[in-house]
């Protein structure tokens, strides 16, 4: 890899007498002006503060240390003429080490700057990298002298400069967004039309291949899994496995190191900027998987890397001092109630939006930034500040709104502008087409847009992101094929008896030749891709879920980076992969699938028909005492084409083709009745799951009649606008 040096910047410094400014408390972190370096860091416990500057990674010890004499309400800040981007540093930072009162300074450990645009290498795990000495008895109360300079990535100085060649950001409303989630690495590694030196890089993710493949495919928004700079536990290096996932963040302005093929010292900013724009030619968006909520130096037991041994009291959120709150199931908790962490949040989205340019995020375990004490707070500050900033309001905000240390899901708390991961919707239609008890009435919330969880505070269906499928848990090929009971934490299987996966095996435990078995298996497959893309909200899918990848019934595999994680562009299947193709354009093309507003089941004035009803086989209307029976397994649904409540950019109506849409979650066949001649008079059949068969003008049927839907089966039917009158 290509590498820009200072040595010669830093030799000159070390042998002569070093003169330095005092510098400017703002911006935080390293910014060159092009004369110079400004040095800014926030600590509001410490007592003093050094630069140290390297060499090179791989540095036994710095080569200048430079004590920085100036502070500005709690910022340490120097100004160090004549170097360069790619000047690898470092800070130490002293102060008491009384962590019974919450304070873990330690001199002797070299730290990341929280705010490094670039950081230049990986953990080099060792017991140095420790405030505490390892193995003592008193745990985390003694004080290791060890130097970690030798083990820590460093920091490094970036040029910020990037020709975008005025390429702007596509701005897709939410109601026009298909979201495709991947990891940079694990979708590009194995892909044979990407040059072999560039494959699991930004660079691949930005390659013609790869945004062909996307423009194919037909999504329009890439969520990235973590790219922020992240920590590898130990634990897992021990086992030689690795934190595939990402999500243990220690630099939230830096791309991670690890998927750059330019280079080290700052080169990975420009390679992902790069990627950005291509995206953008393109049209489609780039949205991150942020995780703002803990960091990876763990609990009282963990490393000091950064924010620990910055101040520790002004970064987590800790208990009788020497232990910390853990709401994220890590071992730490960011507190996103100091002003300080506040700001270091909001400078880092900023920081990716107008520096980046990326078009959103996705926020992991976003319910614990809300918390104020204990509760999820819907007018906390972090919701308060987001609101009213006018650069991070405008960008897609996506929360999963999962707390672990409060009551699992706080689905619907998040206040307008924001959109959640629907984990209601995936469990309901999970449930629905393995066979469970599941009421019809959720099945017909969640289809809609799940009214009940968003509807209010002028928050649309788009507040919904439905998804079947995540990185986390099973794929959609291993839904159909495996049982639940399976669990892989830490790279070893566990037969807990937990059914979170609501999976069904298709009849047969794991791969399978039995031709009965592989039907079933592909007709769930297509029915769960038909529900996502024709249901109201906004879809999202799981790379390599449109071919049938699998992970052979791993269903947790954040430490896996191999074979079993990565993209097997060799094992496609062509006809799942042209269905999902078909499906998603099918969808894009009717924006009867794609609304801005509710369903209010109303007659639309002067029509006499409802924008949506719903019917039982014989073709009569879905009767009240009907909609909590858990034993009913088919229904059907009229979506009014001519019911679209919502105008278009000038201002005019939007209509479209009627459709009558028939699940069938049941063993057996159904004989289903069309709707009367006032619902249409002509229905053609547009897609059938029991055949993989989508089309525009299908097989042709009037009004009232009987056809017979296969078992776990979607036949739709669609009723052309140009026949209607409006």
């Amino acid at each position: 890899m290509k590498k820009v040096s200072n040595n010669k910047v830093v030799k000159e410094l070390e042998h002569s007498k070093i003169v330095v400014y005092p510098g400017e408390p703002y911006p935080l972190g390293a910014t060159w002006d092009g004369e110079g370096v400004n040095f800014a860091l926030y600590s509001e416990n410490a007592t003093g503060v050094e630069l140290c500057l390297f060499e090179s990674q791989e540095s036994q010890r710095e080569q200048i240390k430079i004590e920085i004499k100036e502070a500005s309400h709690h910022v340490w800040h120097v100004y160090v003429p004549g170097l360069k981007p790619g000047q690898l540093y470092g800070y130490r930072v002293h102060g008491p080490y009384e962590p019974t009162y919450g304070f873990r300074f330690n001199p002797n450990k070299v730290l990341i700057d929280p705010y490094a645009k670039s950081i230049s290498g990986t953990i080099q795990w060792h017991d140095a990298l420790f405030g505490y000495v390892i193995g003592d008895e008193n745990e985390d109360l003694s004080f290791s002298e060890l130097d970690s300079a030798p083990y820590i990535p460093k920091s490094v100085v970036i040029d910020s400069s990037f020709d975008w060649e005025g390429v702007q950001a596509p701005e897709i409303p939410y109601h026009d967004t298909i979201i495709y989630e991947t990891h940079v690495k694990g979708f590009t590694y194995l892909n044979k039309d990407i040059p072999e030196e560039i494959r699991g890089t930004y660079a691949a993710m930005g390659h013609p291949a790869a945004i062909k493949y996307l423009k194919d495919l037909g999504v329009n928004a890439v969520e990235l899994m973590p790219v922020h700079h992240f920590i590898s536990d130990r634990h897992l290096k021990e086992r030689e496995l690795t934190n595939y996932w990402g999500y243990n963040s220690i630099g939230f302005f830096a791309p991670d190191v690890r998927y750059s093929s330019s280079g080290t010292l700052g080169q990975q900013v420009n390679e992902f900027k790069n990627m950005v724009k291509e995206m953008h030619k393109a049209g489609i968006e780039v949205i991150l998987d942020v995780v703002y909520n803990h960091t990876g130096e763990g609990n009282q037991m963990g490393p000091t890397l950064s924010f620990r041994g910055i101040d520790n009291m002004s970064y987590y959120r800790l208990m009788d001092g020497r232990y910390y709150m853990d709401y994220t199931g890590t071992g730490n908790t960011l507190n996103a109630r100091l002003p300080s962490v506040l700001r270091l949040i909001m400078d880092s989205l900023r920081y990716w939006i107008t520096e980046m340019h990326v078009d959103g995020f996705r926020f992991d375990l976003a319910s614990t930034l809300a918390r104020e004490l204990h509760e999820v707070d819907r007018l906390s500050a972090f919701f308060d500040i987001i609101h009213q900033d006018p650069i991070i309001s405008q960008v897609k905000l996506i929360a999963e709104p999962w707390d672990i240390g409060y009551d699992g899901y706080q689905v619907g708390k998040f206040p307008i502008g924001w959109a959640e991961w629907n984990g209601r919707y995936r469990d309901c239609m999970r449930d629905y087409w393995r066979g469970a008890d599941s009421m019809l009435a959720e099945f017909a919330e969640r289809f809609t847009g799940s009214s009940d969880l968003y509807k209010g505070e002028y928050r649309r269906p788009t507040a919904s992101i439905n998804f079947i499928t995540a990185h986390d848990g099973f794929t959609l090929n291993d839904l159909v094929s495996y049982n639940d009971k399976r669990n892989f934490a830490n790279g070893e299987e566990n037969n807990d008896g937990d059914d979170h996966n609501r999976s069904w095996n298709s009849g047969h435990e794991g791969p399978s030749d039995d031709p009965e078995v592989l039907q079933i298996r592909h007709k769930q497959k297509r029915n769960f891709l038909t529900t996502l893309f024709l249901s109201q909200g906004v879809p999202m899918l799981v790379a390599g879920d449109e071919w049938g990848r699998t992970q052979g019934g791993n269903n947790n595999a954040y430490c896996q980076d191999n074979e079993i994680s990565w993209l097997d562009w060799e094992k496609v299947d062509p006809d799942l992969l042209t269905f999902t193709q078909k499906l998603i354009a099918f969808s894009k093309a009717h924006r009867t699938f794609r609304r801005r507003d509710w369903f209010r089941g109303l007659p639309i004035k002067g029509k006499g028909l409802e924008d949506i009803a719903w019917f039982l086989p014989d073709g009569s209307e879905m009767p009240e005492e009907n909609w909590n029976h858990d034993y009913a397994k088919s229904l059907a649904v009229f979506l009014n084409g001519k019911g679209i409540r919502h105008v278009n950019k000038k201002g005019e109506p939007i209509h479209d083709d009627s459709f009558y849409m028939i699940f069938n979650a049941h063993y057996e066949p159904v004989e289903y009745t069309l709707p009367p001649k006032k619902y249409g008079t002509e229905w053609h059949k547009v897609i059938d799951t029991s055949a993989d068969y989508i089309t525009e003008d299908g097989e042709l049927v009037g009004p009232d009649a009987s056809v017979t839907v296969d078992s776990r089966s979607i036949v739709v039917f669609k009723h052309a606008l140009e026949q209607q009158k409006i």
